[in-house]
């Protein structure tokens, strides 16, 4: 008996610590993986932080070159060559004549061996159905069709108020949704998950459908058709991208010119049009606004819905008097971005920003009284602005336009205009939405794998006779669902350092003397923190800097940075030699590339993918002048016939591009 309960005993003990063992194993394995997902969720918000700072210092250099075109027509010996981006003729001359259906149809032939969509007007569901399916299968639709609907869409679009007013009573909900920007996938993923727009199923689509993506015109041509067959049920608002010089920056104009060789300008042009004929807003139940951006302390929703939208067809140039006072004031925008305790000592004044939030003025004050000023104001606000949760309305530094607005502003204009909900677009959200101010804010984000793919979800919302609304996200899955979660975070990271790299070769000169300032014994290394401090003074975008550190820069025994070291696993993509021109100035190419590649497609108007010598070192030379660069004509000469690689005394397009692309490279420094 006694041996039994013994053995008993024994056995219970081993099971005791069998268990306990078990329990350790399982909280260990617990703890690794809460870590390890920490981790990764760590590496892809930073990923994400990089990608969006970077985006909004993109959107601040477009105000530049918007500036240096108006100079450009001053100083050009050939006007002739950059005016086309301001005047549109075509346009005008088009819609003066009152070019009409029958007249596309008589002036452009459809061949018989085009085998897309052949639309007739009216058009009909059955036409539409028709260009989902071709544009799923990537055809494309022949230019006089889309010069016929978009002389159509014009045409329905001026009979719209500059505010829509819908009512929740004749459907049981209304689908609102955000930036598409050229995404066809997902706008096809929302009609397959939501249904097709009917007199049943009512959308807003809230601005941003072009641009980034490599599909904005199909994405243009279907919301454009289903608004013909269905103007009371479907519903467009302008965005900030609905801007024709935006366009040239940011791809639109490109995609045009590449899938529309031969009409391409008519289109843009008519484009042009139509973009200024969209509303700027729309009300629902009389409670919910819906606009692109975000409003100001200023925002007056009877002086917009009473003013004349279609005046403004791009908001990047500011009305003569703005730009009148600038000039007068000898302003010239700086080639970089103040150090920040420069920018927080003057940021209403600033004059590379367009804001226009409160009642402060731009730089130089006093402006003459202006009516367009007004208006481009408002317009400027409700397109470009951000929300925040401090009180006030301040300038949008990061963007470079409108206006931050806290709680207080929104309450104001809530009580202003009895309004329960604003929703709004216009920023990248990783879940695709957001809700701010106490739940009076919704930002709503469509367009998912924005940056990169696996980088976000998308969203839109449905909205209820009680205005109450629902969240529906999705993610489009064609090469994520074959990677697991530390692969996708793997590849969003990847690419945002690869592109905050390129912007720290191109400030190469400005931060190896930012960070010689700390190094005053001239060892080549400083702290982390005078390094954070140096790349923030440089870069002004606001990242996690120490947290950085590891991807950028090497740290020696002792913890401190290598500085140079930022620089060692960067250089130029193609054979261009920093030995064979000023250092400087290939520098500074890399960092207008962008800015320069507009420029390229300006002065191609054939679209041939070529340019002149001629042609291309006097615009050189003129934007070097416009921002101030320090570079002689003889430099800049050299530099131009060195990457005319066919000696052909012209400058193909792709390589002038790869010339300047800065790339990691994959072999590695020994001492790394």
């Amino acid at each position: 008996m006694g041996s039994t309960i013994g053995t008993m005993g024994c056995s219970s003990s081993v099971a005791d610590r069998r268990s306990e063992k078990a329990i350790r194993a399982a909280i260990l394995i617990q703890n690794w993986y809460r870590f390890t997902m920490a981790r990764l969720e760590m590496r892809r918000r930073y990923s994400l932080n990089i990608f969006q700072s970077i985006e909004y210092a993109d959107e601040q250099d477009q105000l530049q070159l918007s500036n240096f075109f108006t100079f450009m027509l001053d100083h050009c010996t050939q006007p002739d060559s950059v005016s086309h981006i301001f005047t549109s003729p075509g346009v005008s001359q088009m819609l003066d004549e009152g070019l009409c259906l029958t007249e596309f149809e008589k002036k452009i032939d459809v061949p018989d061996s085009y085998y897309g969509p052949r639309l007739s007007f009216p058009l009909t569901v059955k036409d539409a159905n028709a260009l989902l399916h071709a544009f799923r299968n990537e055809q494309l639709l022949h230019a006089r069709y889309v010069l016929q609907l978009l002389c159509e869409t014009r045409r329905v679009l001026k009979e719209m108020p500059n505010i829509t007013h819908l009512s929740t009573s004749y459907s049981k909900e209304i689908t609102i949704c955000g930036d598409l920007h050229g995404n066809l996938d997902d706008l096809l993923l929302i009609f397959y998950k939501n249904g097709l727009p009917s007199e049943q199923n009512r959308y807003v689509f809230n601005g941003d459908f072009v641009d980034r993506g490599k599909n904005s015109m199909e994405i243009l041509i279907i919301l454009f058709a289903f608004l013909l067959i269905y103007p009371n049920d479907l519903h467009l608002n302008r965005g900030n991208h609905e801007d024709y010089i935006m366009n040239l920056r940011y791809g639109f104009t490109k995609e045009v010119s590449k899938k529309y060789k031969d009409h391409g300008k008519q289109i843009l042009c008519l484009l042009q049009d139509v973009f200024s004929w969209l509303p700027l807003a729309t009300i629902i139940d009389s409670k919910v606004l819906i606009l692109h951006g975000g409003i100001s302390d200023t925002t007056d929703l009877d002086f917009l819905n009473a003013l004349q939208r279609n005046k403004l067809k791009s908001l990047m140039r500011p009305p003569n008097s703005v730009r009148d006072t600038q000039h007068q004031g000898k302003e010239r925008i700086p080639t970089t971005r103040p150090s920040k305790h420069i920018a927080n000592q003057n940021v209403a004044g600033k004059t590379q920003h367009i804001s226009s939030s409160g009642s402060t003025e731009p730089s130089g004050s006093h402006l003459p009284p202006d009516p367009a000023l007004k208006e481009w104001k408002q317009i400027l606000d409700i397109l470009w602005s951000d929300p925040r949760s401090q009180n006030g309305c301040t300038p949008n530094k990061c963007r470079g336009g409108g206006c931050y607005f806290g709680p207080d502003v929104t309450a104001k204009l809530f009580e202003k205009y009895n309004l329960k909900m604003l929703i709004r677009s216009h920023e990248f959200k990783p879940e695709g939405y957001e809700i701010s101010h106490n739940g009076k804010v919704i930002t709503i984000f469509s367009a998912s794998n924005y940056y990169e793919e696996g980088s976000n979800r998308g969203a839109y919302i449905k909205l209820n006779p009680e205005l109450i609304p629902r969240f529906v996200q999705y993610q489009v899955s064609k090469y994520t669902r074959r990677q697991n979660l530390r692969e996708r975070v793997g590849t969003i990271e990847s690419s945002a350092l690869k592109s905050l790299r390129e912007k720290i070769y191109a400030h190469r000169s400005e931060l190896t003397s930012a960070f010689a300032q700390y190094d005053l014994k001239g060892t080549g290394r400083i702290s982390v923190n005078n390094w954070a401090e140096a790349m923030e003074s440089v870069l002004q975008l606001e990242l996690p800097w120490r947290m950085l550190q590891s991807q950028l820069a090497q740290m020696n025994p002792d913890g401190e940075i290598d500085f140079m070291s930022c620089f060692y696993d960067l250089k130029i993509g193609q054979p261009i030699k920093e030995t064979q021109v000023q250092p400087a100035l290939v520098e500074t190419l890399c960092r207008y590339r962008k800015d320069l590649e507009i420029i390229f497609n300006v002065i191609d108007k054939d679209h041939s993918g070529l340019i002149s010598l001629e042609e291309f070192s006097q615009t050189w030379k003129l934007f070097t002048s416009h921002l101030g660069i320090d570079a002689d004509d003889e430099s800049i000469d050299k530099l131009v016939l060195s990457i005319d690689y066919n000696k052909d005394g012209h400058i193909d397009f792709n390589e002038f591009l790869e010339a300047f692309h800065v790339v990691h490279r994959l072999e590695k420094k020994a001492n790394s």
